[in-house]
């Protein structure tokens, strides 16, 4: 008898919209399908941005100079290179297979651009971008940032070189990845050869989801998962079935629900309008410092 965590939708890839000038994406949710604030909690927003190739630039592609509160952004980069700076003093640069990891907490000021020597040289663009919403006891955390190397991912290889699953939060089969996080979750991507295939196992009530990057696999033996599709799973089972019917690469979202108020309000994510206010105050006062566009 299975015990399949099982396949609500599989989500083509809404129509994209530019964020900045430098990150063209296709936003699966919280608007993308209307499928509320809650439905993927702890994960509040998933901006995905498929490939595409960007021309050579001398001036880097990006987004200004912005505050946020409340909740954590994630990069992860599958193509080309992010560089990223921040009001807390802190930088980085993440390429092909890296991750950036975001504590905004209690306020901070970023920008994130296209790094100079990608930007001069143009190619290939492939990146994912989370919200990662906070519980109320922590959403004024100090602001924090790790930058996540591919070499410090966690990595589970599979039996015959089959492929490698990199955890980047949370764990996969008793291998643990790098990032601190506030609420249970597992966060990884997989790169399977054609053919290949695993189960892996999840808690039932945890919102799960799967973002195929590359390729084309298919899901508890029914299911295909099309490349920049999105499969959603019901609160139902514990174990998914994968197997990938051509070269593929995807994403794996799990994590234990937050059951609190949300109010969003652009870059703020909050539990309260009056918390939101407090944040635009704070904010004008200079509380969360200084950082030049």
């Amino acid at each position: 008898m299975s015990n399949f965590k099982s396949v609500q939708l599989v989500l083509k890839p809404p129509a994209p919209h530019m964020v900045g000038d430098g990150f063209r994406v296709h936003n699966f949710f919280p608007s993308g399908y209307n499928m509320g604030m809650l439905r993927m909690s702890p994960f509040f927003l998933l901006d995905y941005g498929s490939k595409i190739e960007f021309p050579a630039s001398e001036k880097p592609r990006g987004v200004g100079v912005h505050p946020h509160r409340g909740f954590e952004t994630v990069t992860i980069a599958f193509h080309g290179r992010v560089a990223h700076h921040d009001s807390t003093g802190n930088s980085g640069v993440i390429g092909e297979g890296d991750v950036q990891w975001m504590t905004a907490g209690s306020g901070i000021l970023h920008k994130e651009y296209h790094e100079t020597e990608y930007s001069k040289k143009g190619g290939p663009f492939q990146m994912v971008q989370l919200w990662v919403n906070l519980p109320a006891k922590d959403k004024m955390t100090p602001p924090k940032y790790q930058a996540l190397e591919n070499s410090q991912l966690g990595k589970y290889q599979l039996p015959d070189d089959k492929g490698v699953v990199e955890v980047i939060a949370g764990e996969f089969n008793g291998v643990k990845g790098p990032a601190t996080i506030f609420t249970p979750m597992h966060v990884y991507t997989a790169r399977l050869k054609k053919g290949a295939g695993f189960s892996f196992f999840l808690p039932e009530k945890f919102n799960t989801g799967i973002l195929m990057v590359d390729g084309s696999m298919k899901i508890n033996e029914e299911e295909n998962l099309p490349v920049d599709h999105f499969a959603i799973f019901r609160n139902d089972g514990t174990e998914i079935k994968i197997k990938a019917l051509e070269d593929a690469v995807f994403l794996v979202l799990s994590g234990k629900p937050i059951n609190e108020p949300i109010v969003p309000y652009g870059p703020f994510l909050m539990n309260t309008k009056e918390e939101i206010m407090q944040a635009f105050s704070d904010l004008n006062s200079g509380k969360f410092g200084v950082l030049e566009d």
